[in-house]
């Protein structure tokens, strides 16, 4: 299942910009996790294992997790570890073990970190049933779901995205269940609809202001249709953006949602009015997946990356073998001239 044909390259070797990635003026882009490996036409490619979400903790360690293989014909369940990468990133060799953080999982995304615990949601779409573990030190240790008492229904059926507001409420899309639940610090269901809408995925949160991105008539996320951007704080929940198929999604610093947008190239930037622009465009078949931001700590400042963008990117169209790309740049400065979401 792990396979290890990966030889070494150089760490953060500039990222192939030119057509490929079009940035702001004054930013840019560094190739920071790859290895080569092999495409599925059997050639040799760039890349790691396919990639579909990220998340970094307050020391600016890099998790990342697969949520199955996907293809045009269908969906592939897919047992595979995490993987942690420590600050400065990383040049994968013939052994990914040493990446490898806890137990093999099934169709696992990576969620918030919660102080030393790392959120992840798994799902067995077989059975119905799905899992919201706290990873701590490599240990997987259920925090809600899994199987309920008899003559009880599951609480979770496919939980994908996970986030924290802060209060400490969780958040979990539930794609087959079509609704979000919500759970209080301890991993209690609150309310099991606490959104309804179709097949959501992702969600994001930065204060009191929770983000839920969802494929709403499209049945699988590698095919065309129309999805939708939710926004919710307290009362208010309304649609903030029609038409991208979000891939992945993180709050940035101004408050602002970052959307990875697969199936047109491009990452945007999303006010909380629905006001949305393009930040960066993607040709020549790459394409981005999941994203996240380095926290701002005493840690991610030593190394570097304090509040910078994090890109899994499709070299391409090779979508079984990614890159994790940093971008950096005056991101302080693109938010004053754009007006900040409020």
């Amino acid at each position: 299942m792990v396979r290890a044909a990966l030889a070494l390259l150089v760490l953060l070797v500039p990222a192939v910009a030119g057509a490929e990635m079009r940035l702001p003026a004054g930013f840019t882009a560094t190739v920071y996790v790859t290895g080569r490996g092999e495409a599925p036409d059997g050639r040799t490619a760039v890349g790691i294992p396919s990639t579909t979400s990220l998340t970094f903790d307050a020391a600016g360690a890099l998790y990342a997790a697969r949520s199955g293989r996907r293809y045009r014909d269908g969906e592939i369940e897919d047992l595979w570890p995490l993987l942690r990468f420590a600050p400065g990133g990383a040049r994968l060799g013939n052994d990914l073990t040493r990446y490898f953080y806890g137990p093999p999982l099934l169709n696992a995304q990576v969620g918030g970190v919660r102080g030393q615990e790392l959120l992840v949601t798994t799902f067995d779409r077989d059975r119905g049933l799905g899992v919201l573990y706290r990873v701590v030190d490599g240990r997987a240790e259920l925090l809600a779901g899994g199987t309920p008492p008899p003559r009880e229904p599951a609480l979770f059926k496919q939980p994908e995205g996970v986030a924290v507001d802060a209060a400490g409420h969780i958040y979990v899309a539930d794609r087959q269940r079509g609704a979000v639940v919500k759970l209080d610090a301890l991993g209690r269901a609150l309310d099991e609809r606490w959104l309804v809408l179709r097949r959501p995925r992702l969600v994001a949160a930065r204060g009191d202001r929770v983000w839920v991105a969802a494929d709403g008539d499209t049945e699988a996320p590698w095919m065309s249709g129309t999805g939708e951007v939710w926004t919710v704080r307290g009362e208010e929940r309304r649609v903030a953006l029609t038409g991208p198929l979000v891939a992945g999604m993180d709050v940035g610093p101004d408050g602002r949602l970052f959307v990875a947008d697969r199936h047109n190239p491009r990452i945007l930037a999303v006010a909380a009015d629905g006001a949305a622009v393009d930040i960066v465009t993607f040709s020549d078949g790459d394409a981005p997946r999941a994203l996240t931001w380095a926290p701002v700590t005493d840690a991610t400042r030593r190394a570097g990356i304090a509040g910078d963008l994090f890109v899994v990117v499709t070299r391409r169209g090779a979508w079984s073998l990614n890159e994790i790309v940093r971008i950096s740049g005056p991101f302080d400065e693109l938010s004053r001239a754009r007006p900040p979401a409020r």
